[in-house]
């Protein structure tokens, strides 16, 4: 087992240099024709954060926690947080089960890695997460001249939840290809996952009956160590964060093996 993962790990990497090219091209295609251009990475986030925070800071005038101390800046703060953990999440999910039908030209026409798909589309995701990453480090220093040296764990805290969606964009790739609802089973479902998971609120503010079904998220234990080394310089949960690790690499391992296994029919199927 360890030594077939080791050989996994060794092809994908034997691909870098494609896939460096691929998301590269992911990119340029996402902004191609407009007159911003890569500026929308920008301005993107920056929109969404400013609606989300008028709608829920001052329509329903939501507050963190149960003290209600929280002002809007910090408030906007917590909440961007949040967003960057879950559109990575949200991006790379709700395009996996169509990832194989859209490129089915590399399927039927020439001997292509297709297993590499799902990295370009999490690579891409990945980018703009880190522009979101920078702009939220940047807020923090203009709007409380605050900056934390926890923050810089921002790739370990990540890396986790980035094997479980790999392991889980790899199935759903593959899993879309024999069955074409799962596309429609996923759109319903990462909006409902999104407010079943700490974005717009802190896990103290859930009634301690439901709490178990929060801890079946993996995008919680992110977003809430996020917040800590982010927000408000704490270390991070390490035995949670080593166990996610751990949950990680072996959602990524079957999800590649799923994945390797099925691939020999999507050229009939397609």
């Amino acid at each position: 087992m360890i030594r077939s993962t080791i050989k996994q790990v060794q092809y994908i990497l034997a691909q870098k240099s494609l896939i460096s090219q691929f998301i590269r091209r992911e990119i340029s295609n996402r902004y191609k024709g407009s007159y911003l251009g890569i500026v929308w990475s920008f301005i993107t986030p920056l929109i969404m954060l400013t609606i989300y925070t008028f709608v829920f800071s001052v329509i329903f005038q939501a507050r963190w926690g149960t003290s209600g101390e929280t002002n809007k800046v910090e408030f906007a703060l917590l909440l961007f947080t949040g967003l960057v953990v879950f559109n990575v999440f949200s991006e790379v999910i709700s395009r996996a089960p169509s990832l194989i039908i859209a490129n089915s030209n590399y399927v039927k026409k020439v001997i292509f890695p297709l297993e590499i798909l799902p990295i370009v589309t999490l690579g891409s995701a990945l980018f703009q997460a880190l522009i979101s990453y920078v702009i939220l480090i940047l807020a923090m220093l203009i709007l409380t001249g605050t900056f934390y040296w926890t923050a810089i764990l921002f790739p370990i805290i990540i890396l986790p939840l980035l094997l479980m969606i790999l392991g889980l964009a790899w199935f759903l790739a593959s899993l879309g290809v024999y069955i074409r609802d799962i596309g429609q089973v996923i759109s319903i479902a990462i909006p409902a996952l999104m407010f079943m998971s700490p974005i717009f609120y802190p896990i103290s503010s859930i009634p301690e009956e439901f709490r178990f079904i929060y801890s079946l998220n993996p995008i919680t234990y992110t977003v809430e160590d996020m917040r800590k080394v982010i927000i408000w310089g704490q270390l991070p949960h390490w035995n949670g964060l080593i166990i996610e690790m751990f949950i990680g690499i072996i959602v990524a391992v079957l999800g590649y093996t799923w994945f390797k296994k099925t691939r020999k029919g999507f050229a009939d199927v397609l």
